[in-house]
């Protein structure tokens, strides 16, 4: 017996050995873990990966490959659950949930290297995902030679609208001088980036013209970025005012209609800066009119696994995209909810992960208040965010959002 072991307690008549789950987010947690028992050095590496279980949910997988794939997963020891016509083929392609440890996964996933009917592709993905989530929240963005750094603690990205009719704060910085004032102060507070848009993608809105649209936003952002060491990032999904931000001293292009713009990636490739890319269904003018999905994780995962595809075919660098699942953008109450609540999910796909949250229509609606009265909401859901993996969140309220985040990291970075 190991000499820190204390021998146990008798409790009434049974015997207590303290029994309980173990929290195991990485591989070096499994290994700090298995290292605090006493465990011998040579050991570790050997067991931790034991430690881990994933389950995988792969789609539209052709049943000959499915079956294939179940049979390898049983011979890991792990397990793989298809519809039920795979028996017989009388089903063409299934889903397919794999489950198993990361050891049996890629145990499963190297026999599956070379067999047809795509499970070659499907083992290419299921270690793919592994080393994604393997990485954590650790990135680095190079906004025009200034690096931002993300992992260690959470960015805070203010929000700045140069905009008469935003949902929230709308008209109370439409004058130059006092968005101006505004980002100084949101820097002062903390803020990583300085988000600025001037065209309202509330709910309902109309197109704004380009013309209008550069009135609003190059005087801040000239000004501002002589002013302030942070990046700044403009928010639109046009590439000429992106084009003309960058050149006024932007360097992070946020784009609510994730890069489907034509131009708009070729753009970012040729500036070499980063973009958010983020997923909503339909226009602000019509995106919540009854939104629906039949998986609103699994359409808005493919939606931005596609993009980052995209992005990367038109030049743009792995390490410079960002996804945002755009909470609020053609969504309900109950999907919003389900993205937050599953938002681990869309770390499979290696990439740094923005969440705005802030002041949305969701906490409206659930706490009953209007947008003056949401910061608590905002606050919770957006520590939510980052427990359930957000690299970024995109916030009005940047003190509080900050101090809220400072904890959250700290909570996060215990085990």
């Amino acid at each position: 017996m190991c000499g820190n072991l204390k021998t146990p307690e008798v409790v009434g008549e049974s015997v207590g050995y303290n029994t309980r789950p173990v929290t195991m987010r990485s591989l070096g947690h499994a290994e700090r873990a298995i290292r605090s028992i006493g465990c011998h050095d040579g050991g570790i590496p050997i067991m931790a990966p034991k430690a881990l279980h994933f389950t995988l949910r792969l789609e539209g997988v052709d049943s000959r490959a499915a079956v294939i794939m179940k049979q390898e997963m049983l011979s890991a020891g792990g397990e793989a659950a298809v519809c039920m016509g795979v028996i017989g083929l009388s089903a063409k392609r299934t889903d397919i949930l794999v489950m198993g440890t990361r050891k049996q996964l890629l145990r499963a996933a190297s026999k599956l290297k070379g067999q047809p009917f795509g499970a070659g592709a499907a083992a290419d993905e299921i270690t793919g995902v592994l080393r994604n989530m393997e990485r954590g929240r650790n990135f680095t963005l190079d906004c025009m030679g200034q690096k931002l750094r993300l992992g260690k603690r959470t960015c805070v990205m203010g929000v700045l609208n140069v905009t008469p009719d935003s949902f929230s704060n709308g008209g109370n910085f439409l004058d130059e001088g006092t968005a101006v004032e505004q980002g100084l102060r949101m820097a002062g507070e903390g803020a990583d980036i300085i988000d600025i848009g001037g065209e309202s993608s509330r709910p309902g809105a109309a197109p704004l013209s380009a013309s209008a649209e550069k009135k609003r936003v190059l005087p801040v952002i000239r000004r501002l970025s002589d002013k302030v060491k942070i990046p700044i990032s403009i928010d639109t999904y046009k590439p000429d005012i992106a084009r003309e931000a960058l050149d006024a001293g932007a360097s992070i292009i946020n784009d609510i209609f994730g890069l489907r713009k034509k131009g708009m990636a070729e753009l970012a490739a040729r500036k070499c800066v980063p973009v958010i890319i983020m997923h909503m269904q339909g226009t602000p003018r019509s995106m919540q009119l009854e939104p629906r999905y039949t998986d609103v994780v699994g359409e808005v995962h493919r939606f931005l696994a596609e993009r980052v595809a995209y992005a990367q075919e038109h030049g743009i660098a792995p390490e410079q995209i960002v996804l945002d699942p755009g909470i609020g953008f053609g969504k309900t109450v109950a999907h919003n909810c389900e993205l937050l609540a599953r938002l681990g999910e869309f770390r499979g796909l290696g990439k740094p992960l923005l969440i705005g949250v802030s002041r949305k229509s969701f906490i409206g609606k659930l706490l009953d208040l209007p947008v003056g009265q949401r910061l608590e909401g905002s606050l919770a859901a957006a520590v939510t965010s980052i427990i359930h993996g957000a690299t970024v969140i995109r916030v009005h309220d940047v003190g509080a959002s900050v101090r809220a985040a400072r904890i959250a990291d700290a909570i996060m970075t215990a085990v």
